[in-house]
Formats: C-alpha cells, sequence, structure tokens
C-alpha cells in the first residue's frame, strides 16, 4: 500500500501514472524486469502494479539512503544495493541476487542504462549485470518495459517539481532467456525497450 501511496501522492502535481499491460506474463517463474531509467518515480510503480511478481531491485548503493520509503525498502525489501565503482562487490552481490530470485521464483528488475537520463533520452545498456542475471535465470523471462516522461518530475532538480505530466509505462511480451544468446538476447531488449521510448 506505502508504493500505491507514494505513486497516488504524484496528482497532487496534477501528474498521473499509466501502466500499459497487454500482455499475459507467466507465473511461477523468475522474471528480469528490464526498464529504461528516468527518475526515482520509475520505482514505486513498478513496485505497486507488479505486486503480484514480487518485484526486486539492483539498485546502486547510494540510493539505501536519504529517499523516504524508497530506501527503507530497497535495504529491507529483498532487494540488493552494490557500488557501481567496485566490481569485486557488485558482480559477486547480483549472482546472489539472481540466486535469491531464482529460488524464490521472485522479479529482479534492473535499469541497464547505470544511471537515471535527466532528459529522457536513453543511454547505452551496461550489460554486466544483465549478462549475470540470464546466466543465473536460464529458466526465467525477461520483462521489457518502457518509461516515458518521468523524468518531468524533476526537470527542474529536486525542487520545484514538475506538474501536469503524465507518466506512462508499456510492458512488452515477456521472452524465453533460455531460447536465446545472451548478447541476441541484450541487443533485441535494449531495442525493445527503447522503441517505444519518446523524446
Amino acid at each position: 500500500m506505502l508504493n500505491l501511496c507514494l505513486t497516488k501522492c504524484l496528482l497532487l502535481l496534477g501528474t498521473s501514472i499509466h501502466f500499459d499491460c497487454k500482455v499475459k506474463l507467466p507465473k511461477g517463474v523468475p522474471l528480469v524486469i528490464v526498464a529504461n531509467h528516468q527518475s526515482m518515480y520509475d520505482i514505486p510503480p513498478i513496485i505497486w502494479y507488479m505486486r503480484n511478481f514480487h518485484a526486486k531491485f539492483i539498485s546502486k548503493q547510494e540510493l539505501g539512503k536519504g529517499i523516504p520509503s524508497v530506501s527503507f525498502n530497497l535495504r529491507h525489501g529483498g532487494s540488493v544495493l552494490i557500488d557501481r565503482k567496485d566490481p569485486k562487490q557488485a558482480v559477486p552481490a547480483i549472482s546472489n541476487f539472481a540466486k535469491f530470485i531464482a529460488h524464490n521464483s521472485y522479479s529482479a528488475v534492473i535499469f541497464p542504462e547505470g544511471t537515471r537520463s535527466r532528459n529522457g533520452v536513453p543511454k547505452p545498456f551496461q550489460t554486466t549485470g544483465l549478462k549475470i542475471l540470464f546466466k543465473e535465470l536460464k529458466d526465467g523471462y525477461v520483462v521489457p518495459i518502457s518509461i516515458n516522461n518521468s523524468w518531468k518530475t524533476h526537470c527542474y532538480g529536486s525542487f520545484p517539481m514538475g506538474i501536469g505530466n503524465r507518466i506512462e509505462f508499456k510492458v512488452h511480451q515477456a521472452l524465453p532467456i533460455r531460447e536465446y544468446h545472451v548478447e541476441e538476447l541484450i541487443t533485441l531488449v535494449e531495442a525493445t525497450v527503447k522503441k517505444d521510448i519518446k523524446v
């Protein structure tokens, strides 16, 4: 309910969330949710609207503190916080996280751009995290999501917040990991996410 409240709070700014999931997602198997990243307001809607799939996040360690509710959820909700500058910490942490996702048939959410886009223009995907997840979750599925306009909530910085925006999430068809070579799958997922980003 907390993430529903965080999502609905944006209505006070005249900003609405539209989550388009017309595809049928597989249940009882691990999922890798791959999305572009525009703001911290990408997180609560994914948690809420994908709640039946128990979404857990790969996140940079800096987000583990300082953001009310979001930081607490990242620290205590089964997500993993990584130091992007320290591969010796990040690689085994993601690998252990993937095993946890596989064991529980949860969903791992990753924003492969590595950092959020401040103007909506997508950045190139970084592939290390994706490769680890695909290796550990061969029996799972990848779910690409395209996010639009959440960057406009922070277009002026932290304050004042942008108003009157329509934030859109489009969920694409799930792809079985086992049926693709890793590099082929990464290329396909990146193209799928980016083709519906409106800049």
